[in-house]
């Protein structure tokens, strides 16, 4: 919490930050508050590296939603703009001197680990993830027929602003899980294509 665990993630991000998600998702299902089969996942840009992360290297959440997350932790060091560029050293290690740390981390590596039901949500104009994180990932999934849907916002950048666009994520996210969960939602969605589903 806080600080203290901000500082905690140096050298650990992708690994304490998921493994707590993990904990209190289990936690939650020991409780028998929710239904462990039915466990789902969601998050953006760092929240997005976490879902991806949470579903490569866990067998625990049964669908996941990743708005503009991190696939290939070096490609970002390489891609993302200059305000971050150096970023990754504290959280993951340096760059390129700890590359084996980096792909170890990087779930676009781990693709034969994958087959949890997955939508990836991504602006095209994206400084921060390029798209190209987004679309390898569903290209991988796709190509081991994971069920997977990609949405791309050509007119969005790193988190969505227009007000069409996060409406639309959020339909697309109801629609994704009902498919997956089999329930019906209260409002008439826009269609959404999975592959594999």
């Amino acid at each position: 919490y806080g600080r203290p665990y901000r500082h905690r993630l140096r050298n650990g991000w992708g690994v304490l930050d998921v493994d707590d998600c993990v904990a209190v998702a289990l936690f939650l299902a020991e409780r028998g508050g929710v239904d462990g089969m039915r466990l789902a996942i969601r998050g953006g840009s760092a929240g997005g590296f976490t879902v991806l992360s949470a579903l490569t290297f866990h067998d625990v959440f049964a669908a996941g939603a990743s708005r503009y997350g991190v696939a290939d932790l070096a490609a970002l060091a390489a891609d993302t703009h200059k305000f971050e560029a150096r970023y990754l050293d504290r959280l993951v290690g340096r760059w390129p001197e700890d590359e084996a740390v980096y792909t170890a981390r990087s779930p676009i590596h781990h693709t034969d680990r994958l087959s949890t039901p997955m939508l990836l949500l991504q602006g095209a104009e994206d400084p921060i993830v390029p798209p190209d994180q987004s679309r390898r990932m569903a290209k991988a999934l796709r190509s081991r027929g994971v069920p997977c849907a990609y949405v791309e916002f050509p007119d969005e950048g790193h988190g969505f602003r227009k007000a069409s666009n996060i409406v639309r994520a959020l339909e697309a996210e109801l629609a994704f899980f009902a498919q997956r969960f089999g329930f019906v939602p209260a409002d008439d969605l826009p269609p959404l294509a999975v592959d594999g589903f």
